[in-house]
């Protein structure tokens, strides 16, 4: 990153840097503030009883497919 700096009556006022870098910058937040979020909320009390997939899928009428096996023909 090189970003450029502009000078206000002698002083750093603000930093101009490339667009990727800003881009890059937004989602290096974004993950954190997603993480940030996913640890709070794994050690909320309210989140401490979880169910199974298959009771939710039960309870949102979601049923498993079935896969079927390949043969191999050699």
């Amino acid at each position: 990153m090189k970003p450029q700096i502009i000078e206000k009556l002698g002083k750093k006022e603000f930093a101009v840097i490339p667009y990727e870098d800003f881009i890059r910058m937004q989602e290096d937040i974004e993950d954190f503030n997603d993480l940030k979020d996913l640890r709070e909320a794994k050690f909320d009390p309210r989140n401490q009883k979880g169910r199974s997939f298959d009771d939710v899928a039960k309870e949102l009428g979601l049923r498993r497919k079935k896969i079927k096996a390949k043969s191999t023909n050699l």
